[in-house]
């Protein structure tokens, strides 16, 4: 609740709150966070459409049937899919006020997704080895568009996670901590959802054609 009062010398109005606010350390973080999601969500629905579009044009080039090592991708995915498991070991333990037992499964999580990253890079250094370099075809150019920005994420969501480590590490459980993790996880579940989407429509359905 706010008023305004008016000077005698018809000076500018003067406000000032009658009850005071209280705003709540980060309180606004998890909704911008999930803003920044949803602009994601669009970048990723773009580079599926552009897949979609391209991903069949392979000017007379390798196709996926020849480039596609799915026996690597599924050992991959599922170190992926098993990094959100122990993320939700990880909150468990936050929630229980566990900070070494939140400190190790946000360890394993991040070995997790260091395997994960390790796979997509050996893949793509196969893959441009054998000639399979983006400017070969337009469907190399979307792959790798796609899937390396997908990696790039999680490059960047290792390196969150290796941030927060040492922040738990040093300042503990504190809320603000608590809602880093909170966010990290958002966005760690996130990139695995990305990933089934990619690992179908990329992977499953291009061994189909």
């Amino acid at each position: 609740m706010s008023s305004n009062s008016t000077t005698a010398g018809g000076k500018a109005p003067q406000f000032y709150e009658l009850v005071p606010h209280h705003h709540a350390p980060h309180a606004s973080t998890p909704i911008g966070f999930w803003i920044y999601l949803m602009s994601d969500c669009l970048i990723f629905a773009s580079l599926f459409a552009i897949y979609g579009v391209l991903g069949a044009n392979f000017a007379a080039g390798p196709s996926p049937v020849h480039l596609f090592n799915l026996p690597l991708v599924a050992v991959s995915t599922a170190a992926l899919l098993l990094s959100s498991i122990t993320y939700g070991f990880a909150m468990l333990d936050m929630e229980e006020g566990k900070k070494n037992g939140t400190i190790v499964w946000l360890a394993i999580t991040g070995l997790l997704g260091a395997v994960f990253l390790g796979l997509t890079l050996y893949e793509f250094y196969n893959m441009i080895h054998e000639g399979a370099v983006p400017q070969r075809s337009a469907f190399l150019s979307a792959f790798f568009v796609l899937v390396g920005t997908h990696a790039l994420h999680v490059t960047f969501g290792i390196v969150w996670l290796v941030t927060l480590l040492v922040q738990i590490g040093t300042k503990g459980l504190i809320p603000a901590n608590k809602i880093r993790v909170q966010c990290l996880s958002m966005f760690w579940h996130f990139l695995d959802v990305i990933w089934i989407g990619v690992f179908t429509v990329v992977y499953l359905m291009g061994m189909l054609r």
